[in-house]
């Protein structure tokens, strides 16, 4: 788009959940709307998301496919691509494209976040299938399973005392963080939580399943595993365009206000690139709340600038 031309009302970079959704209401609410998307979505391993209402059991991919036309029936513009950099342009923000630089009146970000899983031999290859993460995802379709959790972190007990909702058999891999503390421990002990205090070197994998964890040359026989993964916020572009970042339990993330707006003027997030628990449900509602909050702001604006119009008499 050239710099002589109307720019677009919104640009959302992410075209998952939370990103599709804002699309969905912002194009409803008649604005031009462009979403661009590299096609990685978080949970793109897994055939099925489960606890979304209406949706229980639909392909993940199934999911994004039926909101992408939902999205072009109201006009908005998908756009198969990365988005290389973004800048500040006096009142609107410039935004490099796989089709050309686009000026837009606000900028979107709901790049998601990666997973980084430990360096456990099998675990990436299972990971969405054999290896999942969350409980409420995942729990009902291994209840009374053998469930093995690798821990990853001091939350990983907590993880296996979550579990205990959903099946007798749990095992704990203390993996490398060793024995936990006594009171912790006891906690494990009474609730019949197998402990396992060797480090993992492997897992078990036949006919594509998970089968068992190796650990100090023999196989723990599981059905499932369940970890925690450190979150990598996909932030690179928030950052590039100097939105503030504060510290936290999981490292540096972007900060955003109760609406969705970052420190950088025009320039919101939304989803897993700034809320480590904003899972598919959540990510679908939070769409919905930024989009209401940021079409607000742009009514806003175009009440100033017809303010700043002289009227033409008749």
């Amino acid at each position: 788009m050239g710099r002589g031309q109307q720019p677009i009302d919104v640009v959302i970079v992410g075209g998952g959940p939370a990103g599709l959704s804002a699309a969905l209401s912002l194009a409803r609410s008649r604005r031009r709307v462009i979403v661009v998307d590299a096609g990685r979505p978080r949970n793109m391993t897994a055939s099925h998301m489960h606890g979304v209402l209406g949706h229980d059991g639909l392909s993940p991919l199934r999911l994004l496919e039926l909101g992408r036309k939902e999205v072009a029936g109201y006009g908005g513009r998908l756009i198969h691509g990365e988005v290389t950099s973004a800048r500040t342009d006096g009142a609107a923000i410039e935004v490099d494209t796989a089709i050309g630089t686009i000026r837009t009146r606000r900028l979107l970000v709901a790049t998601g976040l990666d997973d980084d899983l430990p360096n456990i031999p099998g675990l990436r290859q299972q990971w969405g299938r054999g290896v999942v993460v969350c409980p409420y995802c995942d729990g009902w379709e291994h209840r009374d399973d053998v469930i093995g959790v690798v821990a990853t972190s001091p939350h990983s007990i907590e993880q296996a005392q979550l579990l205990r909702q959903w099946s007798d058999r749990i095992i704990y891999f203390a993996n490398a963080l060793g024995v936990p503390a006594t009171d912790e421990m006891d906690a494990l002990v009474r609730r019949g939580i197998a402990f396992e205090p060797s480090l993992v070197t492997g897992l078990r994998i036949d006919d594509d399943r998970v089968t068992g964890v190796e650990v100090d040359g023999r196989v723990v026989p599981v059905g499932v595993i369940f970890t925690g993964p450190t979150p990598r916020p996909r932030d690179a572009l928030l950052r590039s365009l100097g939105a503030a970042t504060t510290n936290g339990p999981f490292g540096s993330w972007v900060d955003i206000d109760a609406d969705g707006r970052t420190s950088v003027p025009g320039v919101w997030a939304v989803g897993n690139v700034v809320n480590v628990r904003a899972n598919v449900s959540v990510s679908l509602g939070l769409g919905s709340l930024v989009a209401g909050a940021l079409n607000a702001e742009l009514v806003s604006d175009d009440i100033a600038q017809t303010r700043a119009t002289p009227s033409l008499s008749v």
